[in-house]
């Protein structure tokens, strides 16, 4: 895809706006031929009609959204009332748009005939789909999803890792071991470089799956200003994984993780951890569940060849206590899932908007894709299980971050703080104001409540 075209932003900028200016202009031309006949006695109809396609599209809009959100589940999550209102609005452009088509008839304006039926169908025509186009954008931006064009179809959203930046990373500090113990707050402050840049970098890494044979997209890497010295210090590491549909790209993007760490950086010497997202899917449309099972070895790529590439790639801490992981919805299953079964590779998780269990439909199709139908070995998967096997953890935090309007995944993130805390962790709820099952929910947390997961790492002394 051309990179202009890629990089137009999908939330905020000048798109959005267009779309939403024409959408209303297009309507307001298609009410006024509605309402503006050349008989007197029509106008109420014309008017009647326009509002009636207006209830009953907005009618279906609502109904649904209540089907397939509330009903069917059809998308696991529970819509919020701004997406919801989108719809609706979007639904009733589209009513009114409808009977615009449908409707006989000429029209006046001060006396000049405007009515010509060709004319009136394009515009109406052009009236629902950007009416349609608008509503997309309106809830995609609730959402928070898809920042740009090319993240619609998975466009690389950084270039490559420089590979002056990698063997940088690959020097190490000078006599300091790469992959050296964990650090206390008062030694970051110490190995903080006055000749760091101002900014991190993202780019984007190929992690091969050598052991796990995982059909794995590419990955991507943000290094903090710290890294970015000849000889850098060694880093703490935060793996972070997106939902499902979803890539990596997302987490960049929709989370905003430059910006996220930046700030952090900023404030403590250009020190903050190097984050990691790779892919635990292979495909938006799949969901291997971040197990080994049919649909290729997940949990041994993201425990396994991902770990080792990280400690051979990038110079970073070697201790559980300097290792986290995390992510959201699909991808906050996973860190759940494999932060309490590898308490010796991670000792901090973040679990934003997760589910209770590995899901890939019903527990049946659940069970036969990811455990080969053996319904034990999926009860003794699902992270309470986890939890209470591995018990009781003693150097491990956790953050279960859900968004105050997230009224499916709400409850779930109540009960996994519970559980994690009944099984020795360190876990907090952090519920984000204003937010759904969204990644400004993802933002939120990242920003405003990672001071548990910090101290853990040895970024920021506990107060």
């Amino acid at each position: 895809m051309n990179g202009a075209l890629a990089g137009i932003h999908l939330i905020g900028g000048w798109l959005p706006i267009v779309v939403n200016l024409a959408a209303a202009g297009l309507l307001i031309a298609v009410v006024i031929w509605l309402a503006v006949p050349v008989k007197p006695g029509l106008r109420r109809r014309g008017a009647v009609s326009a509002a009636v396609g207006a209830a009953a599209g907005a009618a279906l809009g609502w109904l649904l959204c209540w089907l397939l959100s509330d009903q069917l589940n059809l998308f696991e999550v529970s819509l919020t009332p701004t997406s919801r209102a989108w719809v609706v609005a979007a639904f009733a452009a589209v009513g009114i748009a409808v009977v615009a088509l449908v409707r006989r008839g000429s029209g006046r304006t001060a006396g000049r005939r405007i009515d010509r039926p060709a004319l009136r169908r394009t515009v109406a025509s052009l009236a629902a789909v950007t009416a349609v186009l608008a509503g997309a954008l309106g809830v995609n931006a609730d959402f928070g999803q898809y920042t740009t064009v090319g993240s619609l179809v998975d466009t690389a959203i950084a270039p490559p890792l420089p590979t002056r930046v990698l063997a940088d990373q690959l020097s190490g500090a000078p006599g300091a071991v790469r992959t050296s113990s964990h650090h206390s707050a008062a030694l970051w402050r110490t190995a903080a470089d006055p000749a760091a840049p101002s900014h991190g970098i993202v780019g984007s890494v190929s992690i091969p799956a050598t052991v796990s044979h995982f059909p794995a997209r590419g990955a991507y890497v943000y290094l903090p200003p710290a890294a970015l010295v000849p000889h850098p210090v060694a880093l703490p590491v935060f793996i972070m994984m997106s939902g499902q549909p979803g890539s990596p790209a997302n987490v960049i993007s929709s989370g905003q993780i430059a910006a996220v760490f930046d700030a952090f950086a900023r404030s403590h010497g250009g020190i903050a951890p190097i984050v990691v997202a790779p892919d635990q899917l292979g495909a938006p449309s799949r969901n291997p569940m971040c197990v080994n099972g049919l649909l290729g070895a997940s949990e041994s790529y993201l425990t396994v060849d991902v770990p080792n590439w990280i400690r051979t790639h990038l110079t970073v801490q070697a201790a559980p206590g300097a290792w986290a992981i995390g992510g959201f919805s699909q991808g906050g299953t996973c860190s759940i899932q494999l932060g309490a079964a590898h308490p010796e590779l991670f000792s901090a998780i973040v679990d934003i908007s997760g589910q209770l269990a590995p899901k890939n439909g019903g527990v049946a199709q659940t069970t036969a894709i990811g455990f080969g139908g053996n319904s034990a070995a999926y009860r003794a998967a699902l992270p309470e299980a986890v939890m209470t096997r591995h018990a009781p953890y003693r150097h491990t935090v956790a953050v279960f971050g859900v968004g105050e309007l997230d009224s499916r995944y709400g409850p779930v993130a109540a009960r996994m703080t519970a559980a994690a805390q009944a099984a020795g962790m360190v876990a907090t709820e952090a519920v984000s104001p204003g937010t759904g099952h969204d990644w400004h929910t993802v933002q939120w947390v990242l920003t405003h409540a990672m001071t548990a997961v910090y101290q853990q790492l040895g970024l920021v002394s506990a107060s």
